[in-house]
């Protein structure tokens, strides 16, 4: 994918403890046996002996998105906590919670790629262990993922040693998936996280946490008009908004919100394309 690289403008981050994701509640129970990962290589027909088989073209879109590798340096300079992208270009970050129900997931991933927008998505990692395809999903579809933590729970409130667990917890699943552990850690349960959780997400490999500036309050449900409505009144360039799987306002109201980014020119991109 082509990255621009202009000039990032600084971006700020606010010290105040800010709540999200307020009620904790995992939005799907787990099936009673773990998904099996589907890998997803074709297999190729035996060559003809009068033509012989063209030589193979790798895809890196399919054995190393969302890897470390495959992303583009970030620029120096950004806060341990980012709030939201440069404010000079007509892009913004979609960033959803990664738990509750595979079809509503895969249905707001549909949707989202069916208008040529790119989002972020920062996964439990107890919903990894339940439905655990869905990570290479993600990527496959040009897509990026990041660590929320394994179980979900107050990690502002938890001990050195709780919160670490969950960190390493949900990175260990993503490497284990994926191949990476992700660029991005979301603390659960807050919109910015105290000083102890910094330093053990940049001590776990995530130099920068990802906040946002935009929370439509989409996991209260209070209904597809609403949240689009949010998101319309508080994002502009450069913001990064908060979303979720697992609830269907958010699924109904997605295809609104992408139609109101089009119509102001504002595009859809991953953090990552956001910040770089």
């Amino acid at each position: 994918m082509s990255i621009s690289r202009r000039n990032l403008l600084q971006v700020t981050a606010s010290g105040a403890l800010l709540a999200g994701c307020a009620d904790g509640r995992p939005s799907g129970a787990a099936p009673a046996a773990s998904e099996a990962s589907a890998p997803s290589a074709s297999e190729a027909a035996p060559a003809s002996k009068a033509a012989p088989a063209p030589k193979a073209t790798p895809s890196p879109s399919r054995t190393t998105p969302g890897t470390s590798a495959a992303l583009p340096p970030l620029p120096p300079g950004l806060p341990d906590q980012i709030e939201h992208g440069p404010r000079d270009r007509p892009r913004l970050a979609l960033t959803f919670h990664g738990q509750g129900e595979p079809a509503q997931a895969e249905a707001l991933l549909a949707e989202a790629e069916k208008a040529g927008a790119r989002v972020t998505v920062l996964a439990v990692g107890s919903w990894l262990d339940a439905y655990p395809r869905l990570a290479r999903r993600i990527l496959d579809g040009g897509h990026e993922l990041g660590n929320h933590t394994q179980t979900h729970g107050d990690i502002g409130a938890m001990d050195a040693a709780g919160a670490t667990a969950e960190i390493e917890g949900c990175a260990e699943r993503l490497r284990r998936l994926t191949g990476s552990r992700g660029r991005w850690f979301r603390p659960s349960q807050a919109r910015m996280a105290t000083p102890l959780v910094v330093r053990l997400a940049q001590r776990a490999g995530y130099p920068h946490l990802l906040s946002y500036d935009v929370d439509p309050l989409d996991y209260t449900d209070p209904g597809a008009g609403q949240v689009r409505a949010a998101v319309a009144a508080q994002a502009r360039a450069g913001s990064v908004v908060s979303l979720h799987f697992g609830h269907s306002g958010t699924v109904a109201a997605l295809p609104g919100i992408l139609d109101d980014l089009h119509r102001r020119g504002l595009r859809a991109v991953t953090t990552s394309e956001l910040l770089t």
